[in-house]
C-alpha cells in the first residue's frame, strides 16, 4: 500500500494526500450486507442540537460486519478486499462453504483466495479467530472481545494490534495499542494478525472541505465567541477565559472521571494507558 500526494495546483491540494488503495479488489459492496443509516446531524428526537459541529457530509451505506466470528469449523474463502466508509481499516468479503457470505475486518497480509476459519482448534494464522485460551503467547491480535460471545470491542482501527502477554488460570493478560494492560477471560475471542491500512495515520487532509465531506462542521473555540454565547467568551484583547475550560452550558471540560467504578471492566486493568507525557501509570 502507499500514499499518493496531490500535485500542488492550489493551496488546498499543496498539503493533501490520499491512500492509493492498491489492495482493494472491488468497488461495489455486497448489497445483501448493507443497510442505510439515517444521520441525525447531532440533533436529538426533538430537533435540539446535543452534539455540536456535526452535520452534512457524504451519504454512506453501512456494511454489516461480523465481529463475533462464531461460525466455527467452517472454512471460508476471501472473495474481495473492499473500502468501508464507516471505518479506517479495510474489510473482506468471505464466502463460507455453505454459501453464506459475511464481511470481516481485513488483517494485513490477507489476500483474495486465502482460507480462514474460526474455532477453538484452528491453526493460529492470520485471519483465523479463536479463544484467547488457544492463541500462542506473544502473538499479535485484533478484534478482541471483552465479554465472551459479545463480539469484538477492542482493537478495531487501521494498523492496530494488541499482544497476548500471558495466561494464568481463567484470565489472559493483553497489552492494547494505547499501552494499557488489562486482563480478559480466556473464553473471549480474538483474531490473529494486524489490521490493514497502517498508513492511514500518515494521510494529510489538506483542506477544510474534506472534513466537511466526513460530516464534521467548523469547531469554534469558546474564547473566540461573544460572552452571550459562551462562558469563556468576550474580554478585552485575547483574553484566556479567566476560568477553567467549560462547555457553553458551564459544564467543566477537564478533570472529570469518565470510567464507571461499578463496572468490572475498570477493575481488570493491570496498567493504565500512556499519558500525554509518555509515562505509564502502574496501579
Amino acid at each position: 500500500m502507499g500514499i499518493r500526494i496531490y500535485r500542488p495546483t492550489s493551496n488546498g491540494r499543496r498539503n493533501a494526500s490520499v491512500n492509493d488503495y492498491a489492495e482493494l479488489t472491488a468497488t461495489t459492496p455486497q448489497k445483501s450486507l448493507c443497510k442505510r443509516i439515517k444521520k441525525a446531524g447531532g440533533k436529538n428526537n426533538h430537533g435540539v442540537t446535543t452534539c455540536r459541529f456535526r452535520g452534512g457530509g457524504a451519504r454512506k451505506l453501512y456494511r454489516i460486519i461480523d465481529f463475533k466470528r462464531n461460525k466455527d469449523n467452517m472454512p471460508a474463502t476471501v472473495e474481495t478486499v473492499e473500502y468501508d466508509p464507516n471505518r479506517n481499516c479495510f474489510i473482506c468479503l468471505v464466502n463460507y462453504e455453505d454459501g453464506e457470505k459475511r464481511y470481516i475486518l481485513a488483517p494485513q497480509g490477507l489476500t483474495v483466495g486465502q482460507k480462514i476459519e474460526s474455532g477453538a482448534q484452528v491453526e493460529p494464522k492470520v485471519g483465523n479467530t479463536m479463544p484467547l485460551s488457544g492463541i500462542p503467547v506473544g502473538v499479535e491480535i485484533h478484534n478482541v472481545e471483552m465479554i465472551a460471545g459479545q463480539g469484538g470491542k477492542l482493537v478495531r482501527g487501521a494498523g492496530l494490534a494488541a499482544r497476548l502477554m500471558a495466561r494464568e488460570g481463567d484470565w489472559a493478560t493483553v497489552v492494547l495499542p494505547s499501552g494499557e494492560m488489562r486482563m480478559l477471560r480466556v473464553e473471549c475471542r480474538a483474531t490473529i494478525g494486524t489490521l490493514s491500512n497502517p498508513d492511514y495515520q500518515n494521510i494529510k487532509i489538506g483542506k477544510a472541505g474534506r472534513w466537511r465531506h466526513t460530516g464534521r462542521r467548523p469547531h469554534v473555540r469558546g474564547k473566540a465567541q461573544n460572552p452571550v454565547a459562551h462562558p469563556m467568551g468576550g474580554g478585552e484583547g485575547r483574553a484566556n477565559g479567566g476560568r477553567h475550560p467549560c462547555s457553553p452550558t458551564g459544564v467543566l471540560a477537564k478533570g472529570g472521571k469518565t470510567r464507571n467504578p461499578r463496572k468490572v471492566s475498570g477493575r481488570k486493568i493491570v496498567r493504565r494507558r500512556k499519558t500525554n507525557r509518555g509515562e505509564q501509570l502502574v496501579l
